[in-house]
C-alpha cells in the first residue's frame, strides 16, 4: 500500500488565496486511506524572513526539515501532499539517500525557477525548483549538484518569467511544453538522463483550468487529465518511482473541493 504524507503547508505560496492551500491538503487527505497518512504540524504562524530574501523563511525551514524526517528511509516511495510546492524539497533530498542516481519531472504551469535575488514577490513556491538544483538560501536548499540540471526534466510549464527562461537555457534543463508532452517524449528525455530512479514533482495548476479550477495561479492552455495520467504512466516505465508530491490544491469551497477530487484521484491513482 502506498503511504501519503500530508503538508498543509501555505507559508510558501505568494497568492492571497494561501491559506485555501490548507483546505486543499485536508480535502485530499479525506479520500485517502486514514491508516496510510501522516500528517505533518505545520507551524501556524507565517514565520520570518531573517534577512534571507524569502517569506516566512523560519517557518518554511522547520516544515522542510519535518518532512525530510518523515520520508527518510522510506520505502516503499511515499507520496507526498500539499501545500505549496515548496514540500517537495525535504522529500527529495529523503529520496536523494535512497537513490543518489535520481531524476527530477516538474510538472508545473511555473518553471518555479526563480531565486532570493531574482524574486519580486520573495514567495519560497517559485524558488523551489532552484532550491532542488542547489541554489538559494541556505537551510532551504539541497546540496549543489544533489540534483543536476542535466537530471531535470520541466514538463508543461507556460508561464515564464524573464529570468527563468533565461535560467531555463543557461541551466541546459530539458523543458518540454504542453503541445510536446506526448508520452514518449517525456519517456526519452527522463531515459537521457542515466538515473537509476525517478521524483515526480505534480503542481496541479499544470492541468488546464477547464479540467481543474481550485489553483491559486491557473494559467491556461494547460494538460489535460489524460495527457497527464498518460505522461505519469511513462515516467514509470523508464525508472522505478523514488517519491512523488501533488501540490498547489486550493478549492475556492467545500463544493469545488467536492468537484476537483475525482481528477486529483486519478493522479494519485497514477502515482501510487
Amino acid at each position: 500500500m502506498a503511504r501519503f504524507v500530508i503538508v498543509p503547508q501555505w507559508q510558501g505560496s505568494p497568492s492571497s488565496r494561501a491559506m485555501q492551500l490548507v483546505d486543499g491538503a485536508q480535502a485530499i487527505a479525506g479520500d485517502l486511506p486514514r491508516g496510510a497518512c501522516t500528517v505533518i504540524e505545520v507551524p501556524l504562524e507565517a514565520g520570518e524572513s531573517l534577512e534571507t530574501g524569502v517569506l516566512r523563511f523560519s517557518a518554511l525551514t522547520r516544515t522542510r526539515d519535518a518532512v525530510a524526517l518523515e520520508t527518510a528511509g522510506a520505502d516503499p516511495a511515499v507520496i507526498v501532499i500539499g501545500g505549496d510546492c515548496g514540500v517537495s524539497v525535504g522529500a527529495i533530498s529523503s529520496a536523494i539517500e535512497r537513490e543518489p542516481s535520481l531524476a527530477v519531472v516538474w510538472f508545473d504551469a511555473h518553471p518555479d525557477l526563480h531565486t532570493f535575488e531574482t524574486s519580486i514577490s520573495g514567495a519560497f513556491g517559485g524558488m523551489t525548483l532552484s532550491a532542488v538544483l542547489g541554489e538559494g538560501a541556505d537551510g532551504l536548499t539541497l546540496p549543489s549538484g544533489a540534483v543536476p540540471a542535466e537530471r531535470v526534466v520541466l514538463a508543461g510549464a507556460r508561464d515564464y518569467e524573464p529570468d527563468e527562461e533565461t535560467r531555463v537555457t543557461e541551466l541546459g534543463i530539458r523543458a518540454i511544453d504542453v503541445a510536446d508532452l506526448a508520452p514518449e517524449t517525456l519517456a526519452d528525455a527522463v531515459s537521457a538522463t542515466g538515473a537509476a530512479g525517478v521524483y515526480i514533482h505534480v503542481d496541479l495548476d499544470v492541468l488546464d483550468p477547464s479540467v481543474l479550477t481550485g489553483v491559486t495561479g491557473a494559467v491556461p492552455f494547460g494538460l489535460t487529465l489524460t495527457q497527464l495520467l498518460a505522461a505519469i504512466s511513462a515516467v514509470r516505465g523508464i525508472a522505478p518511482l523514488a517519491g512523488a508530491t501533488i501540490a498547489g490544491f486550493a478549492p475556492h469551497s467545500p463544493d469545488a473541493a467536492v468537484d476537483d477530487l475525482g481528477t486529483i484521484l486519478r493522479i494519485v491513482g497514477a502515482l501510487a
